[in-house]
């Protein structure tokens, strides 16, 4: 399948509705890019696993260290 587009000046450009769904995009988000031979061939990014994503958010936050054995201190009956 073969379409034109334009590039903007900001080097944008819109990938026609025919051409998403032929190559597999069907939802907004990141794209893989890669230049060959004079050519920029735009793929969907796979979806990352849960393995994958495993200590990736690690930074946001600091585990409590709780103490096993005093457990039940730190649960809230409250709402039970």
């Amino acid at each position: 399948m073969i379409t034109t587009a334009t590039l903007t000046e900001k080097f944008q450009i819109h990938i026609p509705k025919k051409i998403r769904e032929k190559a597999g995009i069907l939802t907004h988000g990141p794209v893989t890019m890669r230049a060959d031979e004079g050519r920029v061939i735009i793929e969907p990014q796979k979806a990352q696993t849960l393995l994958e994503l495993g200590g990736k958010y690690k930074h946001l936050g600091k585990a409590k260290k709780i103490d096993i054995s005093n457990i039940r201190d730190y649960i809230n009956y409250s709402d039970l």
